[in-house]
C-alpha cells in the first residue's frame, strides 16, 4: 500500500521534514489513555520527558498542521508528525562542494565523514538537510547514497515527479560509476579483474558486510592505476550497488582500502568517537548516464583529490 502524501500545510524546518507515525485501532481493552502513552510506547527511544517536552514546543502536529497538546486524547486511525531532534549532534567540520544545479538535479561533491541522510546521531549534520537549508529546496531528495565514510558525488532530484525516474537508472545499471581507491600495491593486479561475490549483513555486526557462499548479488571491476612505493591506486567501477561492496570486494583481496575502520576487522566502531585524520580513501569520482527526461548525456567529475598514505 502506497504512503499516503504529507499534507502540503506540514512543511520542514531547518531543513528537517517531519516523521509520520499512524494511528491504530484502539485495542480492547483501551490500551491508550493519550497521545503521549502511545508516543512513549511505540516510539520508546525517546523518554516521556522528552516527548512531553516536544508536544510543549508544538513540535508534534496533527494531519492538519495543527500543533498537539501535551494531554491530547488518543485519537485512532489518524497520522501524526513530528520532528526529530538531536541533544547533542557532533560538528563535522567539512564543507560540501555544490557541482551543478539545474530544475531537476542537484550534484554535490560530498566530504569524507558526513551522511548522506539524517541517521543515528546525526541531524543537522548531514549532506541532505545542509542543502535543504542552503538551497532553499524542501523536495530536495537523494537520488542513491554513499557511504558517510566515503567521499565523492552524490546525485539529489529537485522534483517529486521525476525521482523514480532516475533512480530507475541505478536498478537497471544504466549509470556508469568510477570510484578511486588507495590500497596496498599488488603486482598480480596488472590486468584488471572483475569481482563476484554474495554479500550479506554480518549477523555478528549490524553496520558490517560478509562475503557468503552462493549466487553472486555483487560485481566490482577493479584495475591498477598508478604505484607509489608501497601503495597503490585503483580504480571500481561497480556494477552493482551492495551496501559496502567496494571495501568488501578490495578486503576479499587481501587490499584493504586505507583508512578503513571496519575492514578487514572493527577499529571504530559507528558511535565511536571519529578521528578526521585518517579519513577512508574511497572517493566516488566520476559519474555518467543518459538523462531520462531530456536524453541529455549527463557526465560529473569529483574536485576532490584523496591523500596518499607516507612511503612505507
Amino acid at each position: 500500500m502506497a504512503r499516503a502524501p504529507r499534507p502540503a500545510q506540514i512543511g520542514a524546518r531547518a531543513g528537517v521534514s517531519p516523521s509520520c507515525v499512524a494511528l491504530p485501532p484502539q485495542p480492547v481493552p483501551p490500551v491508550w489513555a493519550s497521545l503521549l502513552d502511545f508516543l512513549v510506547q511505540r516510539l520508546p527511544k525517546v523518554d516521556r520527558a522528552t516527548w512531553l517536552r516536544r508536544l510543549a514546543q508544538g513540535d508534534v502536529l496533527d494531519q492538519d498542521g495543527q500543533a498537539l497538546a501535551p494531554l491530547a486524547p488518543y485519537r485512532p486511525n489518524t497520522r501524526v508528525y513530528y520532528y526529530r531532534q538531536l541533544d547533542a549532534e557532533p560538528a563535522l567540520p567539512f564543507e560540501e562542494l555544490l557541482l551543478h544545479q539545474d530544475e531537476r538535479l542537484v550534484v554535490v561533491d560530498k566530504p569524507h565523514f558526513l551522511p548522506v541522510t539524517p541517521g543515528g546521531r546525526y541531524l543537522q549534520q548531514s549532506l541532505l538537510v545542509r542543502l535543504k537549508r542552503r538551497l532553499g529546496i524542501e523536495s530536495l531528495s537523494p537520488i542513491h547514497r554513499i557511504d558517510r565514510e566515503t567521499a565523492g558525488l552524490v546525485l539529489f532530484c529537485v522534483r517529486p515527479q521525476d525521482r523514480a525516474a532516475y533512480q530507475a537508472l541505478f536498478r537497471q545499471r544504466a549509470v556508469d560509476k568510477d570510484y578511486l581507491a588507495l590500497a596496498a600495491y599488488a603486482a598480480e593486479l596488472q590486468q584488471p579483474l572483475l569481482r563476484r561475490s554474495r554479500l550479506v549483513q554480518d549477523t555478528g555486526s549490524f553496520f558490517r558486510m560478509i562475503e557468503v557462499e552462493g549466487e553472486y548479488n555483487s560485481e566490482t571491476r577493479i584495475s591498477l592505476l598508478e604505484q607509489r612505493s608501497a601503495w597503490a591506486s585503483y580504480r571500481l567501477e561497480p556494477r552493482t550497488g551492495k551496501r559496502h561492496q567496494l571495501r568488501v570486494h578490495m578486503n576479499a583481496l587481501g587490499l584493504p582500502i586505507v583508512g578503513d575502520q571496519f575492514y578487514p576487522r572493527v577499529l571504530r566502531g559507528p558511535d565511536e568517537t571519529e578521528d578526521f585524520s585518517q579519513p577512508l580513501r574511497l572517493l566516488a569520482q566520476q559519474i555518467a548516464f543518459t538523462d531520462p527526461i531530456s536524453g541529455q548525456a549527463r557526465r560529473f567529475v569529483s574536485q576532490r583529490q584523496l591523500d596518499w598514505p607516507a612511503a612505507a
